[in-house]
């Protein structure tokens, strides 16, 4: 059976916890927690994110999640909240219910995504370009 991505979306909204922008805030800063914004670099150039949030673009999830990968990134090993953000919402549902397919335990994603976090007048700060050499 063919799934379109609203049926996918469905699906992930009702497997994954959704946190709203205020109860997210509330965790920014906290040491069991990381921001994983899954939105690509030119995104992050062009729009900011969430202070200390780390980058992991959508495409590199699986890979940087699973440990058995040579693309394996060690914070995805370690004993924390996840909370996946995007743009909004849309993609860190997706990614939120993949995480935990692929074994991590505690993981959100924010309701709404930036835009939603930045309508509710929380920080986002700017992210540098790259310089390309």
């Amino acid at each position: 059976m063919k799934k379109g991505y609203k049926t996918l979306l469905a699906e992930a909204e009702d497997l994954v916890e959704a946190v709203s922008p205020s109860e997210a805030g509330r965790l920014l800063g906290a040491s069991n927690v990381v921001f994983v914004d899954l939105r690509d670099p030119r995104e992050r150039e062009r729009e900011g994110t969430i202070a200390n949030a780390f980058s992991c673009p959508r495409g590199m999830l699986e890979f940087w999640i699973d440990p058995e990968s040579p693309y394996h990134k060690p914070v995805f090993a370690e004993d924390k909240l996840f909370l996946f953000f995007c743009a909004s919402g849309w993609r860190s549902a997706l990614a939120t219910k993949t995480a935990m397919e692929m074994g991590l335990e505690t993981v959100c994603h924010l309701e709404g995504g930036l835009t939603a976090w930045r309508n509710a007048g929380l920080p986002v700060e700017p992210v540098a370009a790259k310089v390309k050499t």
